[in-house]
């Protein structure tokens, strides 16, 4: 791997801090705990993590509504541990990405407090969106946008003598409300943030919404005001993706280099972009602005290997034609786990299994950077009966209904043992971590996992140990091979086959011999149906 380039190829581990390790006995994962889980992250081979929002917060929406973007919520420890942290990760050759959220803050953040006790029009509000609202008293909101998370997009606030008084606007939730980035008071104060946590020591930051900061000038209503809440996506044309935000992403990349000046140590910005088109997606990773961007289409392919593969050529004609490279995800904090959405029942070790394991070596073969979500080795399912008194996902509060929350895929990971916690907390006999672990976890924990060589969590680390070790993976191209239908096979470097069976039958492997790597049992020769595996070409 080209080191100064590190992030061309790199492999990321996602670490929900919540629900990663618990080293205080609270129930609620730590700094500390994340600390003492790197060898755990070290032997599994991956480059380096990146941390969830663990800023203080008031946790409506668990961190990403941010009070104080330059210090430590006390229920995850404090800036020294971050900085043990930190030195520790480094002492391993782990990387540490931190979790950025400029489009939005907690509408307990100081500035946002001061807005509220301000006059309209005054500079405290011009830091967010502030407007009178529409009707003879101003009684309806200022345009007709949706919040993504259910209910309109808009808030009254009650003025500081008592009146009914203008809105503000919060594309999420209303503890969120959005900062105004055409205020140049806005900028400034992101700048001393990355410098804050670059001098501590950081690699790089991972943005949230990074399509979003900059909202029409003019705030008019949308032609679809509930696409945002329908799809719950960043589809709204007004509110997202607006070509200002560009502008930006060339400044933070220029921050970056200049700490990359300073001591050769590449730092890495990378986008959570959500844009209708892998060529709208490429614009946000051309060579002055972010490294890289998720590339959620992938994550968004149903199980066929038609639409692999197209998404897959998109990706590798628009995005690696810019000199970036392609970041593949299959999972994140926000998504339905791999198995259970390649259909597992929750418990089961079936046909979902099978394809998660296979969508994994495909991913790792693909030319570029991945991302792993936490859990995602060990084949967690997700948690799909928590009762609903313990649902903590604002959309769930905003909706009243289940469809899409995102409580079932961050339920804490199971370590060790044959009951809750699994080892997940350090607490006394009894604690409960902050969502409740299914029984059947206990056949997913790790010290299981890792003395099973036939685990999910072997697959992944093999898979990492040879994508370091041979030269035609990570970065570079591919070339497709020709294949029987339901069948998707294409070649890296000299003589590197990855197959992938979208079937259930088992059909001839387009590569005789025995495979170097396989996501189940595979006689030579043979491709059982959602399997993959890698060979190395004897033709």
């Amino acid at each position: 791997m080209n080191r100064h380039h590190w992030w061309r190829e790199a492999v990321i581990y996602q670490v929900y801090v919540r629900s990663f390790l618990d080293s205080t006995g609270d129930g609620i994962g730590d700094l500390a705990g994340v600390r003492a889980g790197l060898p755990y992250l070290k032997k599994l081979g991956v480059d380096g993590i990146w941390l969830s929002p663990f800023y203080p917060s008031p946790q409506h929406d668990h961190g990403y509504d941010v009070a104080d973007y330059r210090d430590v919520d006390p229920v995850f420890g404090d800036l020294a541990e971050f900085d043990r942290l930190v030195t520790a990760a480094r002492r391993l050759g782990i990387r540490v990405l931190l979790d950025i959220v400029p489009n939005h803050c907690s509408s307990e953040h100081p500035w946002f407090r001061d807005a509220l006790a301000a006059a309209p029009g005054s500079p405290e509000r011009a830091r967010f969106h502030f407007a009178p609202g529409r009707g003879p008293d101003g009684a309806e909101p200022p345009n007709n946008w949706h919040a993504m998370f259910g209910g309109p997009a808009w808030t009254r606030v009650t003025e500081p003598d008592g009146s009914p008084g203008q809105w503000y606007l919060h594309m999420f939730t209303p503890e969120q409300p959005d900062w105004n980035w055409r205020e140049p008071e806005v900028a400034a104060e992101f700048d001393r943030t990355l410098r804050f946590w670059l001098d501590r020591g950081v690699d790089g930051f991972r943005i949230d919404v990074a399509a979003g900061l900059f909202k029409h000038p003019e705030l008019p209503d949308s032609p679809d005001p509930e696409a945002d809440a329908r799809t719950r996506d960043s589809v709204n044309p007004l509110a997202w993706n607006q070509p200002e935000v560009h502008d930006v992403w060339r400044h933070w990349r220029s921050v970056c280099e200049e700490y990359t000046a300073r001591d050769g140590r590449e730092r890495l910005l990378v986008g959570e972009v959500s844009v209708p088109t892998a060529r709208e997606h490429a614009r946000y990773v051309r060579p002055d602005e972010l490294h890289q961007a998720f590339f959620f289409d992938l994550l968004g392919a149903p199980w066929d290997a038609d639409a692999f593969r197209k998404v897959i050529s998109e990706a590798m004609l628009d995005i690696a034609g810019t000199g970036s490279t392609v970041t593949w995800v299959l999972n994140n904090h926000d998504q339905v786990r791999t198995v259970t959405r390649y259909g597992e029942p929750a418990g089961g070790s079936g046909l979902g299994a099978a394809r998660a394991r296979a969508a994994a070596l495909l991913m790792l073969a693909l030319p570029g950077a991945a991302y792993i979500y936490q859990g995602e080795e060990l084949g967690l399912p997700e948690v799909v009966d928590l009762p609903d008194d313990v649902l903590t996902d604002p959309i769930f509060r905003r909706t009243g209904s289940r469809a899409r929350i995102r409580d079932g895929c961050r339920v804490p990971l199971p370590w060790s043992g044959q009951a809750s916690p699994f080892g997940f907390t350090s607490g006394a006999e009894g604690a409960k971590p902050w969502l409740p672990q299914p029984e059947y976890f206990a056949e997913y924990a790790t010290h299981l996992a890792l003395a099973d060589t036939r685990s999910s969590w072997h697959l992944y680390r093999d898979g990492l140990q040879l994508r370091s070790a041979m030269p035609q993976l990570g970065e570079g191209a591919l070339r497709w091979l020709d294949t029987q239908p339901g069948v998707l096979a294409f070649s890296r470097g000299e003589g590197l086959v990855c197959a992938v069976n979208f079937g259930t039958a088992p059909v001839p492997a387009p590569v005789a011999g025995t495979p170097l790597l396989a996501s189940g049992p595979c006689p030579p020769g043979v491709l059982p149906g959602s399997t993959a595996a890698w060979w190395i070409d004897g033709s």
